[in-house]
């Protein structure tokens, strides 16, 4: 645990950086250009590199030493910021030039996730799985907590520049780290002989595939990283349509205080048992906030509703973190990640390549002051600029709750949690 904590430490510096460049970007290119479609491309480029890349990090995972890739991983992806950056500085910052950094960080960043889940494995017992995977949702909702609130803030009175050259210095303190563990860290074995790519990564799709409980929930995992990749993209357009960039950075930052009460219950609780339980009211909570968050420009309401979100995020994480992690083998985990990755991301990736076209195209003209559902929809929404990205946040909420309803009576992820005897005997010391 001592060992985790460390590398732990790194990751939520690292990801206060991440996100204070996320929502700097994202305020820049929709005030530069002005329409949601190039918000969520950058985003779409931002995420895809990694996803498409999962798998074959999750094969480099099982074969080498994992803190190693993390390095190389966090420390290459800085040349992407650094590309952003000189080009700021140097000439006039294009929509191109930005998709260019991105990606490029976004290639090397593919290199982290998988190993950083597999070294979990490594670390930990199956009783501290729970307690970590809590932890690691404090850290990841940093970006959510820590960083809008920040970057609101530095925006106010400076340009990206700032921000940029901030997330770069984390990525020092975050290698450091992981270095720092790695020379404490006796190198567990890894599979020996000939180096099989294709068969190898054959090998991470099998566990996936051949176990019903994990394909039903990459599946729902998937349709759920489709609406909250969808809300992530439009929040701030739809909040910058009635608001600026220095309250939008308070709205998230407050509200992802439901992010860290969450992951700090978890962490206190260390819940051993009833995951499935735990994912599906976590899942139907996150789709009434998301209704709620579309249905009005209440600053206030919007809080509130966000932090019901926030607060229940954690949960569905951990809840399905969990059921993975005690349902695959340690020695192929790093390539089961990488396949759960790009699977349940696939549904990022359509959010993100859709909801941009979706809300310039489709919902926001419906409800124009004289489109075709102001006299009817409108009357609940209201009409006017990001009313129509309102409506499609409520939408995915809605889709939520059906596909809860379908996939209640679900065998095969019932049989993935954990009973009562079977956490009473996980946490029996053994002889």
């Amino acid at each position: 645990m001592k060992n985790f904590l460390y590398i732990w430490i790194g990751e939520f510096i690292s990801s206060i950086g991440t996100g204070m460049t996320s929502f700097a970007l994202s305020v820049y290119v929709f005030e530069k250009y002005g329409i949601a479609s190039a918000v969520s491309l950058v985003t779409l480029l931002a995420y895809v590199p990694s996803i498409l890349l999962s798998p074959i990090a999750g094969l480099l995972a099982d074969r080498f030493n994992r803190r190693l890739m993390m390095v190389v991983g966090d420390a290459c992806s800085a040349l992407g910021l650094v590309f952003i950056l000189l080009n700021l500085q140097f000439g006039n910052l294009q929509l191109w030039m930005i998709c260019v950094g991105v990606t490029i960080s976004s290639i090397f960043s593919s290199l982290l996730n998988p190993a950083y889940k597999a070294t979990i494995t490594d670390l930990l017992t199956e009783e501290e799985y729970a307690k970590a995977s809590g932890m690691v949702q404090i850290a990841s909702s940093a970006q959510y907590l820590i960083s809008p609130f920040i970057a609101g803030i530095l925006l106010s009175f400076t340009d990206i520049r700032l921000i940029l050259l901030i997330d770069i210095c984390t990525i020092f303190v975050t290698v450091s780290t992981i270095l720092m563990v790695n020379r404490h860290i006796k190198e567990k074995p890894r599979k020996a002989g000939e180096f099989h790519p294709f068969k190898e990564m054959k090998e991470g799709f099998a566990s996936v595939a051949g176990h019903p409980g994990i394909r039903t929930l990459v599946f729902l995992m998937s349709f759920a990283c489709f609406t909250i990749g969808l809300l992530q993209t439009m929040m701030s357009p739809m909040v910058l349509s009635f608001t600026n960039s220095k309250n939008l950075g308070y709205l998230e930052s407050i509200s992802a205080i439901g992010m860290l009460v969450g992951s700090v219950v978890i962490g206190v609780m260390a819940i051993k048992k009833h995951f499935c339980r735990m994912l599906f009211v976590g899942l139907a909570l996150n789709g009434l906030a998301m209704i709620g968050i579309g249905m009005t420009c209440n600053f206030w309401v919007i809080l509130s509703t966000l932090l019901l979100f926030f607060i229940t995020l954690p949960f569905v994480n951990v809840s399905a973190d969990t059921m993975a992690r005690m349902n695959i083998p340690n020695e192929v985990q790093g390539r089961a990640w990488g396949v759960i990755s790009i699977l349940s991301q696939i549904g990022c990736v359509l959010s993100y390549g859709l909801s941009g076209v979706m809300a310039d195209y489709v919902f926001c003209p419906l409800l124009e002051e004289n489109g075709a559902l102001a006299n009817s929809v409108g009357k609940i929404f209201g009409t006017g600029k990001g009313r129509g990205i309102g409506l499609m946040v409520s939408i995915c909420g809605v889709l939520i709750l059906i596909v809860l309803v379908l996939m209640l009576r679900s065998k095969s992820l019932r049989e993935m949690d954990v009973t009562d005897d079977e956490a009473v005997a996980v946490s029996q010391p053994t002889a």
